[in-house]
């Protein structure tokens, strides 16, 4: 886990919200860190409304749809991080934790070594688009080494205080299936097929499935699928490849095929997802 936690600054900067903090259906591919001043607001999401209070620190997770709401003032930091290993993936994390005169040091700290790093509108429409992606990350090679040490060590101090109430997602007890899927986030890239898996455990085919869709509640290759599918998305974002290029990096050799599977899990397909992007 230490290993795979590498945290970039997209955005950083302080705003003053009346009843104009109002947007829907937000999912971006980075996650997002408010300290609230004053005033509140809510975010809606994973169907539950949380209210953003002075004095709280609060985490909206990269790929979480949401809602924000607000219907007074509301003055708040904010900070967009990415995490190239997307450790959301493998855990759970609260969306509110307490913060402390440090947490506000800190956050002041992030903002004043990292000028013209605002948001220059408040509408997420306006930069959650991988454009404006590239240019945030792209960014960060403008600032002394010193100053993206000190960034990413300020971005590791606050993110700290929800790692320490995290939750893996998925209890996993038989160690066999942690291998197994530890051998496939590795490999997502490769043609995975069954009996490579089952081998890698010494069981039978048949074994080795009905142990894994008990503790994952899912197939294997349902399981695959979905984690290609999501690499699939961060590809589509990140690189400038072509939709069969991305389908043949991860082992469809079937075009049409991929896109019908993307499109079963996001509702988009490939050509309506980049396009989305960009806009």
């Amino acid at each position: 886990m230490k290993q795979s936690l590498n945290l970039v600054l997209l955005n950083v900067g302080y705003v003053e919200h009346y009843a104009d903090w109002n947007w829907k259906g937000t999912q971006s591919p980075f996650a997002r860190l408010y300290l609230v001043r004053s005033g509140k607001a809510q975010i809606a999401a994973n169907d539950q409304i949380i209210t953003l209070t002075p004095k709280h620190l609060y985490l909206i997770p990269s790929f979480v749809k949401h809602d924000y709401i607000c219907d007074g003032r509301f003055n708040l930091f904010y900070i967009h991080i990415y995490d190239e290993h997307n450790i959301f993936e493998r855990l759970s994390f609260p969306f509110e934790v307490d913060a402390d005169v440090l947490d506000d040091l800190l956050v002041k700290r992030l903002l004043a070594i990292n000028p013209g790093r605002e948001l220059k509108m408040s509408d997420p429409r306006t930069y959650d688009n991988a454009p404006t992606f590239f240019e945030s990350i792209a960014q960060n090679s403008r600032f002394p080494f010193y100053s993206i040490i000190e960034t990413k060590g300020i971005l590791l101090q606050l993110f700290s205080k929800f790692l320490m109430k995290a939750n893996f997602k998925q209890e996993i007890a038989d160690k066999r299936i942690i291998k197994t899927i530890r051998y496939i986030r590795e490999n997502i890239e490769r043609e995975l097929p069954i009996n490579e898996l089952s081998t890698l455990c010494r069981l039978t085919d048949d074994h080795f499935i009905r142990i894994f869709k008990k503790e994952m509640k899912c197939t294997p290759i349902q399981y695959i699928n979905q984690k290609k599918i999501e690499r699939a998305q961060m590809m589509l974002l990140i690189e400038g490849k072509q939709i069969k290029d991305i389908s043949y990096s991860l082992a469809f050799d079937n075009v049409s095929y991929f896109n019908r599977l993307f499109k079963s899990y996001t509702g988009l397909t490939p050509n309506a997802y980049r396009d989305k992007l960009m806009l």
